[in-house]
């Protein structure tokens, strides 16, 4: 979302759960902050979570995909402090 700030690892609890839904296939509430710095939040399925160039990103069935520093939470829970 914003390349230029450097990647601050998220909760391993939070990144857990994130899993979980991909892999249950659930429905859910995310709120993520935009390129320009505004909240969203949209109703999807996680599909994906992958590393890349030692940043972590969530791929929703939108076709969004965020880079999971930038996630603030997902079906009213906040994400906790980072690692």
């Amino acid at each position: 979302m914003h390349p230029k700030q450097p990647y601050k690892p998220i909760s391993c609890d939070f990144y857990d759960e994130l899993e979980a839904y991909a892999t249950q296939q659930k429905i859910v509430v995310v709120e993520f902050e935009t390129p320009e710095g505004n909240m969203r939040q949209c109703e999807v399925r996680i599909v994906n979570i992958e590393t890349r160039n030692k940043e972590e990103f969530v791929t929703l069935d939108n076709g969004l995909e965020i880079r999971l520093d930038y996630v603030h939470g997902v079906n009213g829970r906040l994400m906790p402090d980072h690692c």
